[in-house]
């Protein structure tokens, strides 16, 4: 079979992949691979803001169909992840990287739950119904997780995260087919977010 009838009949759809600068790609791996630092300008999404600095590449990490670079940041003197499709210049210095040992790296960027780095600082405990149970209990969440199957068909998940960000984007992906038990705090948050969304729907339907 050749490679046109193999692109006909497979295919790879992206859900939420953005555009990566082909250029900054490049730039990013060259440095990485040749241990060279970066002098890079890079525009947050979450504070809109745009901010120079000077990054040890450590290793470039691909993650829910983005580019992710995990470096060593030498303004904030800690580790960092960087989307590359933020990057708006990357440009390799002289200097050597600064190298940070690969258990430091996954200790940082690999203990907690999604792409927000961080030791973990909480446990999210999450039940999910029976129905959905069957599909969650086939997933891997985070590598550390500990999960348990109820004798009602229901399925509890144990999770280490420190930033809520993206888990609480994921456990809103099931709706009322799971309750956050644990901490507080996460169970506040996915509350919120469930009445906020739930108003939206309400003032639409009123103003009908």
């Amino acid at each position: 079979m050749d490679g046109s009838e193999i692109a006909k009949r497979v295919r790879i759809l992206r859900m939420a992949g953005r555009n990566t600068s082909g250029e900054h790609f490049q730039t990013v791996a060259g440095a990485l691979l040749q241990r060279r630092r970066l002098a890079i300008r890079y525009h947050s999404r979450s504070s809109d803001t745009k901010t120079q600095r000077e990054i040890s590449p450590q290793r470039l990490t691909h993650y829910r169909d983005n580019w992710y670079l995990d470096a060593w940041c030498h303004q904030r003197n800690g580790l960092r992840s960087f989307a590359v499709d933020r990057l708006r210049e990357a440009k390799v210095l002289g200097k050597r990287a600064k190298d940070i040992a690969e258990k430091e790296l996954d200790a940082h960027f690999a203990s907690s739950y999604g792409i927000f780095a961080g030791k973990p600082k909480h446990t999210a405990l999450l039940r999910f119904t029976p129905g959905r149970a069957r599909w969650v209990a086939e997933e891997q969440w985070h590598p550390q997780q500990q999960s348990l199957l109820l004798g009602d068909g229901s399925y509890e998940l144990r999770i280490p995260f420190s930033d809520p960000s993206e888990l609480v984007m994921d456990i809103l992906k099931h709706g009322a087919e799971v309750e956050v038990l644990e901490p507080q705090t996460l169970r506040d948050e996915v509350a919120s977010q469930l009445r906020r969304g739930a108003e939206q729907y309400l003032k639409r339907k009123a103003k009908k």
